[in-house]
């Protein structure tokens, strides 16, 4: 049995590479990442090295890249099965340039509401089907109550989603749980078809680490999604961050969270595994 979660084998499904040295940013994005944001992959190997991660889920940033995916097929290779990715890419792409994407080790594409917003996804019903009928996933980051809106056209397209970030609601809104966002999510999870990352805590949490104020949202979603349907992300390099953040004790709030090896395997290994495919 391993001795601490640190020991325990996991895959990481949600973490950025970021190598500018060797693949320029776009000059036209809305962020550029620097200082200790920048994250090539031969860190995040170390990283993989010092926590026992097997596997990752590599997102590609819109920040930095937006759809120029180089750096991420790059690392997808060099990876050697190690990783699968998940592309940021214009919306009206084809058929046919999804599965080279997904013949080189691309699962599924992103879609960022929390900074692009809904308006941005609205005619993308036709992207959506394609995706499910491509056994793709949408990787889909939202925030305060931006799931009302696009939970329908989520839904209807039959497409298998993992929510980013628990769905960043808003630990300070009035309603608390209830806020309309978190009840869609929560209602969410009866498709079977939608999976969420318990990650990027520091992307809603009002409190900072050891972010006590998102326990509860953490603890409803594992109630029910069930540790079949929730995985763990660390997501490195913490791009915006508002404060510094280390892997370490991040894993250690699951340890907490999860106190169960056997329900840590599950969330950790089992369930990702599953669910993207290694």
């Amino acid at each position: 049995m391993a001795a601490s979660v640190f020991e325990e084998a996991k895959i990481d499904t949600h973490c950025h590479v970021l190598d500018p040295a060797r693949w320029p940013f776009a000059p036209d994005v809305a962020y550029h990442p620097s200082g200790q944001e920048i994250a090539p992959l031969e860190q995040y190997l170390q990283v993989m090295d010092a926590y026992a991660i097997g596997h990752a889920l590599l997102v590609g940033p819109n920040s930095g890249y937006a759809t120029d995916n180089r750096c991420l097929l790059d690392a997808l290779e060099r990876g050697q099965g190690r990783f699968k990715g998940v592309a940021v890419v214009p919306l009206e792409i084809g058929r046919a340039e999804l599965v080279e994407l997904r013949a080189r080790g691309v699962v599924g594409i992103a879609f960022n509401a929390a900074l692009l917003g809904t308006a941005f996804y609205a005619q993308t019903a036709g992207l959506l089907r394609q995706l499910a009928e491509l056994d793709m996933l949408l990787s889909l980051q939202v925030q305060a109550d931006q799931m009302v809106e696009l939970r329908p056209l989520v839904e209807h397209s039959g497409v298998r989603v993992l929510v980013d970030h628990c769905g960043r609601p808003s630990t300070s809104a009035p309603g608390g749980m209830d806020q309309p966002g978190f009840q869609a999510l929560l209602a969410m999870a009866r498709s079977g078809r939608v999976g969420v990352k318990l990650s990027g805590l520091q992307k809603f949490s009002e409190t900072g680490p050891p972010f006590d104020d998102a326990r509860p949202y953490l603890q409803a979603l594992l109630q029910t999604y069930t540790l079949d349907a929730c995985m763990w992300a660390s997501d490195w390099p913490f791009l915006r961050a508002p404060q510094r953040l280390d892997v370490g004790p991040l894993l250690r709030g699951i340890e907490r969270l999860v106190p169960s090896v056997t329900d840590r395997r599950r969330l950790l290994w089992d369930t990702p595994k599953r669910w993207l495919g290694f």
